[in-house]
């Protein structure tokens, strides 16, 4: 199944964010991500969270998959959503 992660950033966290990204990136990829990348502001150049399309086999791995991210563990989310998502487009056979 696939789960939707909406991760919105602190105030003030690029520093934060600019200095986790390799660790963020490295547990990433031992995952089972579809697709993943930054929120930006509405001027396109700041990041202000991030959206990760995950394959878990439950909503609680899913939730422990978020809760162990090392951007969450530093301290850069001020709030994480989870939920199950399901892909439209484009078609998966």
């Amino acid at each position: 199944m696939l789960f939707a992660l909406l991760c919105r950033d602190k105030d003030d966290g690029f520093e934060l964010r600019k200095q986790t990204r390799p660790a963020h990136l490295d547990f990433l990829a031992a995952q089972q991500v579809r697709f993943a990348g930054p929120m930006l502001s509405d001027d396109e150049s700041t990041p202000i969270g991030s959206i990760v399309v995950i394959e878990c086999s439950d909503l609680e791995q899913a939730k422990a998959i978020a809760a162990a991210d090392p951007y969450n563990l530093a301290g850069l989310f001020r709030s994480v959503d989870v939920h199950p998502f399901k892909q439209v487009i484009p078609e998966v056979a």
